[in-house]
């Protein structure tokens, strides 16, 4: 590592702070998750604008989440066999492709919603390679001690990204009445990303020596399978957030229930971000020392309640307040998650472990917008919403008796069994 030689106390807020590439891997996502969030905005409003469908909305999350159930053992494997730090930088140059190629549509003013739809198959393709280089690469860039702290600071960064992401992408539709200002905007911000990437001193190396075979592609299975910990913990967020899918709707929302328009969109999709990026703060200074598997259960179960009182609302002020509160919810998910995955994961496999966590990611975020589009076009936005949000909660309560390893999680630097860690090193 290129970092400083003296040591850092684990419990300083800002620890994670003092090390050099995690600071530029930091920069380099808030320009990445800016111009994606951007990117969604006006992505959103441009398809809603073009067909006044609710499903329109769910099949942009279809489109990106697709390539993922194709990609996803290659993508971990790949990540586990090359320097990640590489593999990010022709990610970051993907999305760049991605931001010209929208740009390039809306410049021709081509209304055929399936050119943006291809657009977003290939950006799924991109996401599938930088969820787990991301998730693998930030272990190597602080010391373990650090990482739980490094997390919090991390999701900080990307929760600011997603406050001033969505706000920024949609005064600039507003402002120039057109998304290409939006597309050119996201692309200048990914070419700044990489030059970031490029200045990390830290190498990875290969992590896994072994060729790309039916086993090596599968030992992620295996060990997600053997640890009921990480089992628990990224299944609660795939069925939580698969049914919990509300923001796939804010659309329709902004447009037809709350009567607030683009500029509002970006006010109800910053909310969530807002109360996210309050609460990873707060964990930065004030870290879950204990009990972190109940609190995380409690948390996915008051992420619920305010997905049912989003729906129900019809007062902009009240509806941004929850969305707040469910931001605050999930980033204590999110933390506990983050850091439970990567820790209890032996660093070989940190690539494909981190595949299929991403992929339930975003299987759970992608497919939870078709699910929620779906269901609006069935039986309108407000009932599918508060659906969601009542599943959400039953989903909880089963988790909740499923996995006892997971409730009973106590401090977030526990390590795998060792047996378990042995294994996987034999494979």
């Amino acid at each position: 590592m290129s970092d400083p030689p003296l040591p850092v106390a684990a419990e300083t807020p800002n620890a994670a702070l003092h090390f050099r590439d995690f600071r530029l891997y930091q920069a380099a996502r808030l320009a990445s998750v800016l111009s994606s969030e951007m990117i969604a905005v006006a992505v959103g409003w441009q398809v809603y604008e073009i067909t006044h469908r609710a499903l329109s909305l769910g099949y942009v999350g279809l489109a990106q989440v697709l390539p993922s159930f194709v990609l996803f053992l290659i993508s971990g494997h790949a990540v586990d066999r090359f320097d990640r730090r590489a593999v990010i930088l022709w990610v970051q140059a993907g999305y760049a492709l991605v931001a010209g190629a929208l740009l390039w549509i809306s410049l021709a003013h081509w209304h055929a919603v399936g050119a943006i739809y291809a657009v977003m198959v290939f950006q799924g393709v991109v996401r599938a390679f930088g969820g787990p280089a991301g998730q693998a690469l930030m272990p190597e860039l602080v010391p373990a001690e650090h990482f739980a702290n490094a997390v919090t600071w991390g999701s900080t960064v990307f929760m600011m990204a997603t406050i001033v992401g969505p706000g920024l992408g949609g005064l600039v539709y507003g402002w120039t009445r057109g998304a290409a200002s939006v597309y050119a905007l996201a692309t200048a911000a990914y070419v700044i990303s990489m030059a970031l990437m490029f200045a990390i001193a830290t190498r990875t190396g290969r992590m896994e020596k072994k060729a790309a075979t039916l086993d090596t592609l599968l030992a992620g299975f295996r060990y997600v399978k053997q640890n009921q910990v990480i089992l628990g913990t990224i299944s609660l967020d795939l069925f939580a957030v698969l049914l919990g899918g509300a923001v796939a709707l804010l659309p329709i929302y902004a447009s037809d229930i709350l009567h607030t328009g683009v500029r509002g969109l970006g006010l109800l999709r910053a909310a969530p971000s807002l109360g996210a990026m309050v609460m990873a703060i707060m964990l930065a200074f004030h870290p879950l020392s204990k009990r972190a598997g109940k609190r995380m259960l409690l948390a996915v179960a008051l992420f619920g309640l305010t997905i049912v009182g989003f729906g129900l609302s019809r007062n902009l002020a009240l509806s941004l307040a929850l969305l707040f509160v469910m931001g605050a919810a999930d980033m204590v998910s999110v933390v506990v998650r983050q850091t439970v995955v990567q820790l209890q994961t032996p660093s070989h496999m940190r690539g494909r472990v981190s595949a299929i966590n991403s992929l339930f990611i975003g299987t759970s975020n992608q497919l939870g917008e078709f699910e929620s589009g779906l269901t609006a076009q069935w039986w309108g936005a407000v009932p599918a919403t508060i659906v969601g949000g009542l599943g959400t909660l039953a989903v909880v309560a089963g988790w909740w008796r499923a996995f006892p390893a997971l409730r009973n999680v106590d401090s977030l630097r526990e390590r795998p069994p060792a047996a378990l860690e042995k294994a996987s090193q034999q494979r």
